[in-house]
């Protein structure tokens, strides 16, 4: 039982730990997206960058790097963007695994108390004599079968928690993916043309 106590403990605290990392770095990725081509639209290039370093979260270090590398050819911005996003995407995946170890391993442990515990009623089934009176037998299987519901007591909450981070990193990385595309999209197509369409009406 001490054993699924640490455990326990180890589990709610990387739980909350990721819960609330992943909760900073949830931001509404098209209204941000929106407020960065606004910006680019009136030629503020530095403002947007100031905008990404302000915002925390995946999405914004996907788009920065789409922007420190905007007058850069598709490939080298496609380069920098997919390496941006290598970097952030273990960093929300951080410590699920853990997570997941923990629900696997505690009705591991619970069974093994309770053979432990078996084993002890059994040694006292040999000794006979005082070890083996009903209280102290019954003591025996109850402390077995409590080390059972303790390891699925905790290793059913710990499965639900897994899953529910496991969704929220899901929803992340598609926002970094669609983030990702549509800054490029924009930066090779209609910010290039508007560029081009001030330089001709310059020229004229």
């Amino acid at each position: 039982m001490l054993v699924l106590l640490i455990l326990g403990l180890i589990a709610f605290v990387f739980f909350i730990e990721r819960v609330l990392y992943l909760h900073r770095g949830q931001i509404r990725s098209a209204a941000f997206l929106n407020g960065i081509k606004n910006i680019l639209a009136k030629r503020r290039l530095v403002e947007a960058l100031t905008l990404c370093e302000e915002t925390p979260g995946p999405v914004a270090s996907v788009v920065k790097a789409a922007l420190l590398h905007a007058s850069d050819d598709a490939q080298t911005m496609r380069f920098h963007v997919q390496e941006a996003a290598l970097v952030e995407i273990p960093a929300l995946e951080r410590r699920l695994g853990s997570i997941a170890a923990i629900a696997q391993v505690t009705p591991l442990v619970g069974l093994l108390g309770t053979v432990l515990g078996m084993a002890t009623t059994y040694i006292a089934f040999e000794k006979g004599g005082d070890y083996a009176t009903p209280h102290a037998l019954s003591v025996g299987l109850w402390q077995a079968l409590i080390c059972t519901v303790g390891g699925l007591i905790l290793a059913i909450p710990t499965h639900l928690a897994y899953h529910f981070l496991s969704s929220r990193v899901r929803s992340l990385v598609r926002d970094v993916e669609w983030s990702g595309n549509e800054i490029m999209r924009y930066l090779l197509s209609e910010y290039v043309l508007s560029n081009d369409t001030k330089e001709n009406k310059a020229k004229s």
